[in-house]
C-alpha cells in the first residue's frame, strides 16, 4: 500500500532560443567576414550528480529540496543553489552527531562545478523552534532585495499564539531578506503563511492538528501579481497573492489546487501560454526503495485548475498528472522536489535531487536517505515537459547548459523506446465459468468471494494484505513466460469516485515472486484520493533497509487499463527492469517508473483483491504479449 502520511511520507521539441550579439544582428542584414561572427563556445560535459565541492573538505553527497537562481545584480556572472537543512556528507559529524546546516549555500559560474559559501543562517531562525525543520529554500529578487522563503515546521508560540511550545507540528512559511544572494539575511519574526489548524485529530502536545505549510514557491504573473504556493500531502497544495513587498499574504484570497494525500514540492513555470505546474509524489526519502517522482498539470491562469494532458484535474479524488520525472532503471531512484530554470541559451533545465540506489545512506546511518543534486535537461513536447525527452534522469556523460553568454550546447531531443505489445502469448478473457488450468491461488479466498459475472472475473476486496509481514492476501497466479514481455488488464473497482476514506482498498496486477519479493501495480484508495500505485517489494535486505517502496503513475477512472512491461537489464546488479503504464480508455496510455528487481524465471503474473472488505473487483481480462521492438526517436 502507499506508505502512510507524515510517518512514512517523511511524503513537441523545441528549437533552441540563444542571445544574438548586435554584430550578428546586423549581420543578418549586411552579411559580415566569418571572422567578424564571435564563435559560439562549447560548455563540454558533465555527469550528474553535480560536484559540490567543500573548499579544502572534499565534496558535499546531498543537497536535497533545490533550488537555482542566476545573481540579479550588474556584473555578477554567478549561478547560485541554496539546499534544505541537512549534513552536508557522511563525515559532517561532531562526535557522533550529524551536523545540520541550516540552508546550505552554493554558486556556480557552470551550473556543474559548485563551491559551498556556507549558510543562510547559523542557527535557527525566528519564528522557528531550535530543533525546528527549515526546508525547501525559494530565492526570488524584487523591490532591489533578495527574498529568501524557507519552510518552519516547528514555530515559536509567539508565532501561533495558544499554542503549547510543547506542540511541534505547528510548520509555516517564512521570509528573510538580503541585498546580496549569499547574505546576511534578516528573517521576519511573523511568518508569511502562519499554521493553519487541521482536520485530523491533536497530535501529542498540541490544541490542534496542523496542516504542512511546507515547500514554498514564487511567481510574477503577466500582470505583475506575485503568488505563493505552498503546502503538502496533509492539506494539499494551496497558493495565495503575496503582498507587494513579499511579506505577507492576501487576506481571504486562498486557492486550493490539488487535492490533500497525493502532491508536494510546487514548482510553477510560464510557457506557451500556460503555466505549468510541477509537483513531486511519494515518500521523498525511503533509501534504495524511494518512489518519489515529479508530475505536472497546467493552467491558462496561476490559481488553476490544473489539469493533466489527459484533462483530469489535479483537484479531482481520481487524482489526474502528467509524469515528468521519474526513475528510469539505471542507479538513480527517487528523482523529485525540482526546480526549473532557462539558461543562457534558451533551453530550460531542471535541478532536482534523487537517491543513488547503491549508495542511499549517509556513512554509518542506514535510515537517514542521503539525496544528492541531479542536472538534466527539460524538454517540450507537445506541449508538455519531460526531462531528457522522456528518458529521464542521466547517469551518462551529457551536454551542459550554456551557463554563461555566448555559449551554445549541441543536443537534440531523443525520446526513449517505446514499449509496446508484439505477438500474442495468452489471452484470459473469463468467458468460461470455470477458471482456466493455467491458475492456481495462492491462499485460496472463501467460496463467494469469486467467480464470474458478465464476462468477468469477479473477485471481492478482501480484509487482507500483501504489505512486509503481513501476507494473508490471496493471490490469482498464472505463469510468466520468460524472457521479456508485456501483461495488461483491464480492472473495476466499485470505489466511489470522490471522498474520504477507503484506506487501502486495492485491486490489481502483479508479478509475483513470493509474499515478499514482487512488483504491485493497482488501483487504490488513500485517504480522498484513487491513486494507481506502482510497489515493489524484497527481502531479504540489510538491517536498517527497506523492503517496500513504491511509486504512482496516471489517474484511474471507472474501468482501469494496467500494464507491466519487463524488459531484461543491459547493465547494474538488477537483472530485470518493470515498467508501468495506465490508461483510463485503452488507447491514451501514461508511462510511469521502473522499478529494477530480481523475480528470476519461476515468477509468475497475478491479480490482488485486497486493504479492505466492502467493495467488488471486476477483471475483464489477462492478456500477455511479446515485447514487440522499439527504436529511438528524435525530435
Amino acid at each position: 500500500m502507499l506508505q502512510r502520511r507524515k510517518a512514512h511520507w517523511s511524503v513537441r521539441s523545441r528549437r533552441f532560443l540563444f542571445f544574438l550579439p548586435l554584430a550578428l544582428i546586423a549581420a543578418l542584414v549586411s552579411p559580415l567576414p566569418a571572422a567578424a561572427i564571435p564563435a559560439a563556445i562549447d560548455p563540454g560535459t558533465y555527469t550528474n550528480p553535480l560536484k559540490l565541492h567543500i573548499p579544502g573538505d572534499g565534496l558535499a553527497e546531498s543537497c536535497a529540496d533545490p533550488t537555482v537562481f542566476h545573481g540579479q545584480r550588474a556584473g555578477d556572472r554567478y549561478w547560485y543553489m541554496f539546499c534544505t537543512k541537512d549534513p552536508l556528507n557522511g563525515g559532517d559529524k561532531t562526535g557522533a552527531d550529524f551536523n545540520f546546516h541550516v540552508i546550505p549555500m552554493y554558486r556556480s559560474l557552470d551550473l556543474v562545478n559548485w563551491t559551498y559559501l556556507g549558510d543562510a543562517f547559523k542557527t535557527n531562525p525566528e519564528p522557528a523552534e531550535p530543533q525546528a525543520g527549515i526546508f525547501a529554500p525559494e530565492v526570488v529578487f524584487f523591490n532591489n532585495l533578495y527574498h529568501l522563503y524557507y519552510t518552519i515546521t516547528d514555530v515559536t508560540p509567539a508565532a501561533n499564539p495558544g499554542e503549547s511550545s510543547a506542540c511541534h507540528d505547528d510548520s509555516a512559511i517564512a521570509v528573510a531578506t538580503s541585498l546580496d544572494p549569499t547574505g546576511p539575511w534578516s528573517p521576519q519574526a511573523s511568518p508569511v503563511v502562519a499554521p493553519r489548524p487541521g482536520s485530523a485529530p491533536p497530535p501529542p502536545g498540541c490544541t490542534s492538528s496542523y496542516y504542512w505549510n511546507f515547500d514554498p514557491d514564487v511567481i510574477t504573473d503577466l500582470g505583475g501579481q506575485k503568488y505563493l504556493y505552498y503546502g503538502s500531502y496533509f492539506g494539499g497544495i494551496q497558493v495565495r497573492p503575496l503582498s507587494a513587498d513579499g511579506t505577507t499574504t492576501v487576506a481571504g484570497s486562498t486557492v486550493q489546487i490539488t487535492i490533500p494525500n497525493r502532491y508536494e514540492g510546487a514548482e510553477v513555470q510560464y510557457h506557451g501560454g500556460y503555466y505549468y505546474l510541477f509537483v513531486s509524489a511519494t515518500n521523498c526519502c525511503n533509501g534504495p526503495l524511494t518512489g518519489y517522482s515529479v508530475f505536472a498539470g497546467r493552467s491558462a491562469r496561476p490559481t488553476g485548475p490544473f489539469v493533466d494532458r489527459e484533462g483530469v484535474s489535479l483537484l479531482a479524488g481520481r487524482v489526474g498528472g502528467t509524469p515528468v520525472l521519474s526513475m528510469n532503471g539505471n542507479r538513480w531512484v527517487g528523482p523529485g522536489h525540482n526546480t526549473v530554470f532557462t539558461d543562457f541559451q534558451g533551453q530550460t533545465w531542471t535541478v532536482y535531487h534523487a537517491v543513488d540506489r547503491f549508495d542511499p545512506y549517509f556513512a554509518g546511518a542506514p535510515g537517514f536517505t542521503k539525496r544528492p543534486a541531479l542536472l538534466d535537461r527539460l524538454d517540450w513536447i507537445d506541449g508538455w515537459p519531460t526531462v531528457n525527452g522522456g528518458q529521464w534522469a542521466s547517469d551518462t556523460p551529457q551536454q551542459a547548459p550554456a551557463a554563461q553568454p555566448g555559449e551554445r550546447t549541441h543536443y537534440k531531443v531523443r525520446t526513449p523506446i517505446e514499449d509496446r505489445p508484439g505477438k500474442l502469448i495468452s489471452d484470459e478473457e473469463f468467458s468460461s465459468e470455470t477458471l482456466g488450468p493455467q491458475w492456481s491461488w495462492v491462499r485460496q479466498p472463501a467460496a463467494g468471494t469469486y467467480g464470474f459475472t458478465g464476462n468477468t472475473f469477479r473477485f471481492d476486496t478482501q480484509a487482507a494484505d500483501l504489505y512486509v509481514d503481513s501476507n494473508n492476501a490471496s493471490v490469482l497466479t498464472e505463469s510468466a513466460p520468460q524472457g521479456e514481455y508485456v501483461v495488461d488488464t483491464r480492472v473495476h473497482l466499485n470505489l466511489p469516485a470522490e471522498g474520504c476514506c477507503y484506506n487501502y482498498v486495492q485491486a490489481g496486477l502483479v508479478i509475483y515472486g513470493n509474499d515478499d519479493n514482487f512488483i504491485k501495480l493497482a488501483h487504490v484508495s488513500i485517504f480522498e484520493t484513487r491513486q494507481t500505485e506502482f510497489a515493489k517489494e524484497l527481502a531479504p535486505v540489510p538491517a536498517g533497509y527497506p523492503r517496500y517502496g513504491n511509486t504512482v503513475v496516471g489517474p484511474p477512472s471507472g474501468w482501469t487499463y494496467l500494464r507491466i512491461v519487463k524488459r531484461l537489464a543491459i547493465s547494474g546488479d538488477d537483472t530485470e527492469q518493470y515498467t508501468a503504464y495506465t490508461s483510463q480508455d485503452g488507447t491514451h496510455w501514461v508511462r510511469g517508473g521502473t522499478w529494477t528487481h530480481n523475480l528470476g524465471s519461476s515468477a509468475r503474473i497475478g491479480l490482488i483483491s485486497m486493504g479492505g472488505t466492502g467493495f467488488t473487483a471486476n477483471f475483464d481480462y489477462v492478456r500477455v504479449y511479446r515485447l514487440k521492438p522499439g527504436e529511438k526517436r528524435e525530435k
